[in-house]
């Protein structure tokens, strides 16, 4: 068995394909959509589904957001210099909300963005 994929509802499909592929570096992987069922998928991620995990962002067709509650965390991704991640990000219109930085009570770097949606990205440093 291995992880394949998270699925993320988002309110408006092309702004978030932007931010997953512009602004955090990944690739759509494949579009579909589905007419009967009033929705559409994209999915991203850093490498090909076959052996890798990937987003998928699904669009429901009319639905504009969503309340994402308080059961979802949040996604993690290894970058290999927080600060610098960060620093990107930033520049590319994504919206950090902890800098990169000590982990607290530890010493691993982290930093936290968010999506247009508002799911909460962690980035963890590492080689």
């Amino acid at each position: 068995m291995r992880m394949l994929h998270t699925m993320l509802r988002v309110g408006d499909l092309q702004r978030s394909i932007h931010f997953y592929t512009d602004v955090m570096g990944m690739t759509v992987l494949r579009e579909e959509e589905y007419p009967e069922g009033k929705f559409s998928l994209a999915f991203v991620g850093y490498g090909d589904e076959r052996s890798n995990t990937v987003i998928e962002l699904t669009y429901n067709w009319g639905t504009d957001n969503y309340d994402l509650g308080e059961g979802f965390g949040h996604i993690a991704i290894a970058v290999p210099d927080a600060y610098a991640a960060c620093d990107k990000i930033k520049q590319l219109g994504g919206k950090v909300i902890r800098e990169a930085g000590p982990m607290m009570h530890g010493t691993l770097v982290l930093a936290f963005v968010e999506d247009p949606d508002g799911y909460k990205i962690e980035l963890i440093e590492s080689d």
